[in-house]
């Protein structure tokens, strides 16, 4: 009995010490505080040398030259920040952070329901803030993500988030705001004839047929008042006045013309492509219609072999010269997340500014998830939500956050790997003269 007692106290201390790893969220900002000195990045294509940033109450209260900060009768708490660079704290779209943690676990995997149509699926209230991946992310100075849900034709509804709070209702920014289609691809015709290839036609046609059936379904309950709630149908309502994008997730040119086209006849008011493999193939067409794209593909192989093998690079800089209105996403791996930086950073080296690439994954994010009123930019009024690097933010050799602030509170930038690294760096600094394996 004596030896069960002290085995489950081991394992209390055991499992303490590894909650210890995870960051307490940060407590609501106290007193004003000013940064002073650095150069800003404000996300809008400005910049500014020998900045001020204050902010008060979550709110950004003065931001330009640092010679021109008035405090106005505030005692603000003043920041040196001297020869570092200030930006908005940037923003991942299209992830499974907080839905997704061990791939071979299956319990901690809530990012996907049964069934081909789940408008009603709400991603966010299985939102976990206690993730482990996380504070990786606010590491490299990613505050804020979308939480998308996968899977079926269509998967559910997504919500913005801040990386930074006790549960899924005080992390949310935006709840809800996009719907999310996966468009089937198109399927070849074979020279054949093959039945199979018939099949996957037949099953493709009758699944766009149920689709279109839905979303007239659901304009017509929406301008009815209705005794009993359908919840598949309300839950489209607000892509038929505005309220709620439509995100059509699709690659090839012609998919994203026909899903555009599609969506458009149905009704719906507001729509975003998200992958976009093929978006300057029909740059021309999007821009027509004030369609914004989430770019998946920086680091990936060409679609095609006789692409140019850096196509995936300057995608994005041809998608800006063509006036098209995007931002990035990292969906390689959702451990990788937290290089989203680096991305934007490959596309500066292939035709992006450096301004415009930090835009990409901040203010123009902002603007496509519809929270730019709120965050994207280092801009008065707007929540005091940005970030601190000793160097480019985008460099992975200069990306080193001392200091990231979510409206304002200032947070906890210890994550796991920092936390294993100083644990065995000590180990092995302190026993440098050992040899290896004794």
């Amino acid at each position: 009995m004596q030896h069960r007692l002290l085995l489950a106290a081991a394992l209390l201390v055991s499992t303490s010490a590894a909650w210890a790893q995870v960051p307490v969220p940060a407590a609501k900002q106290s007193k004003a505080t000013v940064l002073t000195g650095a150069t800003l990045h404000i996300g809008n294509g400005q910049v500014v040398e020998g900045a001020a940033v204050a902010f008060n109450e979550g709110k950004i209260t003065y931001v330009g030259p640092a010679t021109g900060f008035n405090a106005g009768g505030t005692a603000y708490e003043t920041v040196n920040v001297s020869g570092k660079h200030i930006y908005p704290g940037m923003i991942l779209p299209n992830s499974q952070i907080g839905l997704n943690e061990v791939e071979s676990v299956r319990a901690t995997l809530d990012q996907q329901e049964v069934g081909l149509f789940n408008p009603n699926v709400r991603s966010v209230v299985a939102y976990n803030t206690d993730s482990d991946i996380t504070p990786t992310l606010r590491s490299n100075g990613v505050l804020m993500a979308q939480i998308t849900p996968v899977g079926g034709m269509i998967s559910g509804s997504s919500s913005v988030v801040q990386l930074d709070a006790w549960n899924w209702e005080d992390a949310l920014v935006k709840a809800d705001a996009g719907i999310h289609l996966r468009w089937p691809a198109m399927v070849q015709q074979s020279p054949d004839n093959s039945p199979q290839v018939a099949q996957r036609r037949q099953a493709r046609q009758q699944g766009l047929q149920e689709l279109e059936a839905l979303l007239a379904e659901a304009k017509v309950y929406k301008d009815q008042k209705n005794d009993r709630q359908n919840l598949k149908l309300a839950s489209l309502g607000g892509l038929f006045d505005g309220s709620k994008k439509l995100f059509i997730h699709a690659d090839y040119g012609k998919e994203i013309v026909e899903s555009v086209r599609f969506a458009q006849k149905a009704g719906v008011k507001q729509l975003v492509i998200v992958g976009g493999g093929d978006a300057l193939v029909v740059a021309d067409f999007l821009k027509e219609n004030s369609i914004p794209v989430i770019y998946s593909g920086v680091h990936a192989l060409p679609a095609r072999a006789g692409d140019d093998v850096y196509l995936p690079y300057k995608m994005p800089g041809m998608l800006q010269q063509a006036g098209v209105l995007f931002c990035l996403d990292y969906d390689a791996s959702l451990h990788g997340s937290r290089n989203l930086p680096f991305i934007a950073g490959t596309a500066v080296a292939f035709g992006l500014s450096k301004e415009q690439a930090i835009s990409s994954v901040t203010l123009n994010a902002a603007k496509i998830l519809g929270v730019d009123k709120q965050v994207g930019s280092v801009e008065v009024g707007k929540d005091a939500s940005l970030v601190v690097s000793e160097g480019d933010i985008l460099d992975m050799r200069t990306n080193k956050i001392s200091h990231a602030f979510i409206q304002g509170r200032q947070l906890n930038l210890t994550d796991k790997q920092k936390y294993l690294y100083d644990k065995f760096n000590g180990k092995y600094q302190g026993d440098s003269k050992a040899e290896v394996g004794k």
